[in-house]
């Protein structure tokens, strides 16, 4: 296994629960994330799996800031203070450019949000337009990039105008088999930046998101004796990759204790 260790706090969800119209959603929703230390890579990737309609929506948007939750709160780097919006970059399945705008137009409008000046914002967006290749798609306008170059502008935008903190809807969504493999390779460049970048990932492809995070949370609802689904979903299961040795090893997603994960939290999710 890899050094590592686990230092300071930079997010928690603490005992978030959610009823709207009578109807309890969310039920003491708890989850940590904390700032991995490590000789290889940097910052780290969180998936969220859990089935369709069982609240992963309305925690996404809380752990944004977007909803405020009925009783508990999010909080960002060990404070007290709940998380507020555009504290966490969200990049939707429509990623949120305007269109009008060129990429450059697009990127320095979000970078002006934290970098007061000019100057400053400019050299980070030139920065990340070079670290992601696509310099040469500057003064193109989103229709005239393809899917694929749409969400990497689309994530340097939320990495620019966040603080270091990026949720992700389904990024995996109707991808071919190459487009998967590029996509996963681009999430990990993206929290490998900066030590303190951490990504959620919302995802139903359970095999995709195994293949780039470091833990992974389980959304569900507890069961009554006689398998009645109990209102109000929480993480029933989190699954630390670390610990498993199922992270940071080249070819990993090859290995028989890597197949043999994902089969296991497969047959989790089954049961929910």
């Amino acid at each position: 296994m890899i050094d590592h260790s686990y230092s300071k706090t930079l997010l928690t969800v603490q005992n978030v629960c959610l009823s709207y119209d009578g109807k309890q959603i969310l039920k003491d929703v708890n989850a940590v994330v904390k700032e991995i230390d490590r000789t290889c890579g940097k910052g780290q990737v969180v998936g969220f799996l859990g089935p369709s309609g069982i609240g992963k929506t309305q925690l996404f948007r809380i752990i944004a800031g977007l909803n405020k939750p009925t009783s508990g709160g999010v909080y960002l780097n060990g404070t007290d203070k709940a998380v507020r919006a555009g504290e966490v970059g969200v990049v939707a399945q429509s990623y949120p450019l305007l269109y009008h705008r060129t990429v450059l137009s697009n990127l320095m409008r979000a970078a002006l949000q934290k970098e007061k000046n000019w100057h400053d914002a400019s050299s980070k967006v030139i920065d990340y337009l070079d670290e992601f290749d696509l310099t040469d798609k500057r003064h193109l306008y989103p229709m005239q990039l393809s899917g694929g170059q749409r969400q990497r502008i689309a994530i340097i935008q939320q990495i620019l105008c966040s603080d270091h903190f990026l949720l992700m809807d389904e990024p995996f969504s109707g991808l071919d088999m190459i487009m998967l493999e590029k996509t996963a390779e681009m999430i990990q460049k993206v929290a490998n930046l900066d030590v303190a970048n951490t990504i959620i990932i919302v995802t139903h492809d359970i095999t995709s998101a195994a293949s780039v995070s470091d833990h992974l949370w389980l959304m569900g609802r507890d069961r009554d004796a006689n398998g009645t689904p109990i209102p109000g979903a929480h993480i029933v299961e989190t699954y630390d990759l670390v610990e498993r040795e199922l992270c940071w090893e080249p070819g990993i997603i090859t290995q028989p204790k890597f197949m043999e994960f994902v089969a296991e939290v497969k047959n989790r999710f089954r049961s929910l």
